[in-house]
């Protein structure tokens, strides 16, 4: 079986030792090359290329960023039977798809699962969501949590090392800034009445869509990998409704207020904004939008698992 295994030399939990532990594990069981990522967005030309010349399988190395990477890459050229399969070994700091999936979160254990699903033929086939011409894999969103990623980003520009106390800070900070603002955002779902007055919006493609260190955040646990998109939005930034909405998604539970908007299962939403804003996907800032269409990708990619 041919694979090849992308690695993010610059993930946060990985090491030089651990890759080469890593890279040896695999090759004695499968044809394998080995390719690193030099700079944002090659992890995706790799991908495709692998894609296009019959590798089996790509094993990815590295964060949330570097398996969305590769799965846009391998569905370059859209859904299609003979992509190869993915399997996905743990690196980064969160790594929320890979724990949604059932992958664990230590590396050596990971592999070790990967050549157990190959070598039973275990692989389970996912659907992936999309933010315009992006494919995404665990949650996309307009808002809060896209201006927190924005400003995570900009900490770790300036050498500042991400952790869950920091995601929690700014996250803060832009939510008092956020509850100054009038609602910026419509939301359009299949039939739905237009909902015009939303202060932010979550798209997931899986349950849960992140962690508070080991405490998952449930916006939508109706929400499966084999299923449509499930999305969350919120009509009111006040206090008392916030207080609630972040318990009921702390807790899983399905209520949360009138201001809370749930949707499972569904086909498509799409969100217009009065004026630019701050747009995220599978934890990546992507800049500002004033309108997004979200769809859901059925049967995209096989995952090893």
């Amino acid at each position: 079986m041919r694979a090849l295994l992308i690695v993010n030399p610059h993930a946060t939990s990985t090491t030089q030792r651990r890759r080469d532990l890593l890279a040896h594990a695999l090759a004695g069981e499968l044809s394998l090359k080995v390719a690193r990522t030099e700079s944002r967005g090659h992890a995706a030309h790799l991908a495709a290329a692998a894609a296009d010349s019959g590798v089996d399988v790509v094993v990815v190395h590295g964060g949330d960023g570097t398996v969305n990477e590769v799965a846009n890459g391998l569905m370059y050229r859209g859904v299609r039977p003979d992509a190869p399969m993915l399997a996905v070994v743990p690196g980064g700091s969160t790594n929320v798809f890979a724990r949604a999936m059932g992958i664990d979160p230590d590396p050596t254990v990971a592999t070790e699962q990967i050549l157990e699903a190959l070598a039973a033929h275990r692989v389970r086939t996912v659907s992936l969501g999309r933010a315009g011409d992006r494919y995404f894999t665990f949650n996309a969103g307009l808002g809060l949590d896209a201006e927190t990623v924005r400003a995570v980003e900009k900490r770790r520009a300036k050498g500042s090392t991400i952790s869950n106390a920091m995601h929690v800070r700014d996250a803060l900070m832009q939510f008092f800034r956020a509850k100054r603002r009038n609602p910026r955002m419509s939301l359009e779902l299949p039939g739905r009445d237009l909902i015009d007055d939303a202060h932010l919006v979550f798209v997931s493609n899986v349950d849960p869509w992140t962690y508070l260190g080991k405490t998952p955040i449930r916006t939508n646990p109706g929400t499966s990998p084999t299923g449509g998109l499930g999305i969350f939005a919120l009509t009111s930034m006040g206090v008392p409704q916030s207080l609630r909405a972040s318990a009921a998604i702390i807790t899983g539970r399905l209520s949360g207020g009138r201001h809370v908007i749930r949707a499972d299962d569904e086909a498509w939403a799409t969100v217009r904004c009065r004026e630019p804003v701050a747009f995220q996907v599978d934890g990546d800032y992507l800049g500002e939008r004033s309108e997004v269409e979200f769809t859901s990708v059925p049967r995209a990619l096989r995952l090893v698992v």
